[in-house]
C-alpha cells in the first residue's frame, strides 16, 4: 500500500480498534488484507478487531459476492466513560481524511 508508514515501536495515542474503524471509514468495502497492511496489524488481529466492533454494534458487514461491505453506526457512543457522550462520528472525524482529498489521490492498485 502506497503511503504507509514504517512500523513503530511503543505506545501510541490511537488505538488499534480506532485505527481499524478509520480505515473501514476512509473505505468501507476496504479488504482486510488492506487494513492490516495500513494498521500494521495482521489480518487475523484486524479480522478480531471487526468482530469486536460488529459485536458491540458499532459496526455491521454485508456480503456481495467476495465482498465485504462495513457500515458504521455513525451515532453510537464511545465506550470509555472519559468519552462520555461523544460518538463514533466525533472520532471519526478526527481520523478519517476529508471527503475532498480522498477523491483527488489515485486508487492504488
Amino acid at each position: 500500500m502506497v503511503g504507509v508508514p514504517e512500523s513503530h515501536t511503543g505506545w501510541t495515542f490511537i488505538t488499534s480498534h480506532a485505527r481499524v474503524l478509520a480505515a473501514i471509514a476512509d473505505r468501507p468495502n476496504v479488504r482486510i488484507r488492506d487494513i492490516a497492511a495500513r494498521c500494521r496489524l495482521t489480518e487475523r488481529a484486524v479480522a478480531r478487531i471487526i468482530s469486536d466492533l460488529e459485536q458491540d454494534g458499532y459496526l455491521s458487514r454485508t456480503r456481495d459476492g467476495r465482498t465485504n461491505t462495513y457500515r458504521i453506526e455513525p451515532d453510537k457512543v464511545l465506550r470509555h466513560p472519559a468519552e462520555a457522550g461523544l460518538t463514533v462520528a466525533s472520532l471519526l472525524s478526527l481520523l478519517v481524511r476529508d471527503e475532498t482529498e480522498r477523491m483527488a489521490e489515485p486508487i492504488p492498485r
